[in-house]
């Protein structure tokens, strides 16, 4: 994590109201249809996510860069790394290789 502020998004993606299994889905198909270097804003509403994106980040080898101070919602950043370890498509929590 970086105590640098947060780059400008490439992409935002907006999960407000979503839970975690909804919201890993959706981050999932966002973040790998974004090439290797995409700066991605993640807004959620998920009292989980401060501590669900990091530890998804580091999971899957994306880099997670900072919470985004914004007044009317909650972000996240991270940039999309080009080896990235992909998640299973039916439990993104989950690396691929695992079955």
């Amino acid at each position: 994590m970086s105590a640098q502020p947060a780059p400008p998004a490439d992409i935002v993606v907006d999960h407000t109201g979503l839970l975690c299994v909804t919201l890993l889905l959706r981050r999932r198909a966002a973040i790998y249809g974004a090439g290797p270097g995409t700066v991605a804003h993640i807004i959620a509403t998920d009292p989980a996510a401060p501590l669900d994106l990091p530890a998804w980040c580091h999971m899957t080898g994306h880099d997670y860069l900072s919470r985004v101070p914004d007044s009317y919602h909650t972000a996240f950043a991270l940039r999309r790394t080009a080896g990235a370890r992909r998640t299973r498509s039916d439990a993104p929590w989950f690396p691929a290789d695992m079955g």
